[in-house]
């Protein structure tokens, strides 16, 4: 079975593969990590953090339900998360690990952390913020409010996060500082306003992509719905890749556009992160389908097959091209 959009979906493979152990939380990490008051809140973190359908994300009504049995305020509980995003961190090169959770319009909770590739150029990481809001925008979540970070916002991530609706408004808390916003971190912005863009992230418009030459195989599919989902007001090269792991899971990620260009994530960077918030190790990778529109400005391919050289060599990438036209979402 694999799980797409959160519901199992069967597949008939052409070649056996073999399940990988996914890293997976035990108890008595998790109250080194976290300090609760109720058996009962460990417990359902617990629970969903090994949930592989759920790829760090807290659903509302649990964290209502831990900070009602805690009696915290919702930014406690974002701040006590922390060292338990950090977990995930793959981070190879630079060995600092980062934690990140961005709270939902929803109050709904997403975890993120920094995603490093062995081997290949600085510009393919993704760091912990982006991860994170990167988990909520493939968990349909419609803007964010709030974000708990371990270390101050880097300028990248700070361009990065200017891409939200009312960004200047963006709480931000980091361990041992005074609370600020966005706006406080990045004053004099350059922004999607600059260049006359009025859809943000999170509130844009869906491309009515279809593929050139059409194909029902589950990896295409569900690349080419990751590729309607993105946001890409820039160039308007909407992409989407879909990755198989070997532990019989699909992945998919959106293309993530910034106004200032580089901190822009790839369709692969962005499925990267649910591969990683599930608990699993890069090279589970065994397949990826990238799906992107013709003859657009820029092309993912190249990109994506690098970081797939370098962190899953054996993985198989096919490229499927698609047209598009635009309908409001």
């Amino acid at each position: 079975m694999f799980f797409l959009a959160g519901f199992p979906v069967g597949v008939t493979m052409a070649k056996e593969i073999n399940s990988s152990v996914n890293l997976r939380l035990d108890s008595s990490t998790l109250r080194k990590l976290v300090h609760f008051r109720s058996p009962d809140s460990y417990d359902r973190l617990l629970r969903i953090l090994n949930d592989s359908k759920l790829r760090g994300h807290i659903p509302a009504a649990d964290v209502d339900s831990v900070l009602e049995g805690e009696n915290w305020p919702v930014e406690k509980l974002m701040m006590e998360l922390l060292p338990v995003a950090q977990t995930y961190s793959q981070s190879p090169i630079s060995q600092y690990r980062v934690g990140a959770i961005v709270r939902g319009g929803s109050g709904s909770l997403y975890l993120g952390t920094n995603i490093e590739v062995p081997g290949q150029v600085l510009g393919f990481a993704v760091h912990g913020e982006q991860a994170a809001v990167a988990n909520a925008f493939m968990h349909e979540e419609h803007g964010l409010t709030t974000l708990a970070v371990t270390a101050p916002p880097c300028g990248h991530c700070r361009q990065f996060l200017n891409e939200l609706e009312q960004s200047a408004d963006l709480k931000i808390y980091v361990k041992n500082e005074t609370p600020t916003t966005l706006g406080a971190l990045l004053p004099a912005s350059f922004g999607p306003g600059n260049l006359n863009v009025r859809d943000r992230l999170f509130k844009g418009t869906k491309a009515d992509l279809k593929m050139i030459a059409p194909t029902a195989d589950m990896l295409s599919t569900a690349a080419l719905d990751a590729a309607r989902k993105a946001y890409a007001p820039y160039t308007k090269a909407w992409a989407g890749v879909a990755i198989l792991s070997l532990s019989k899971v699909v992945y998919t990620g959106s293309y993530i556009e910034s106004a200032a260009y580089n901190p822009s994530l790839s369709p692969l960077q962005t499925a990267l992160v649910g591969l990683v918030m599930s608990g699993e190790k890069l090279s589970n990778i065994y397949s990826a389908v990238l799906v992107e529109m013709e003859k657009a400005p820029i092309s993912q391919r190249s990109a994506t097959q690098a970081v797939l050289d370098s962190i899953a060599p054996e993985a198989r990438m096919r490229r499927v091209p698609a047209r598009i036209n635009l309908q409001t979402r």
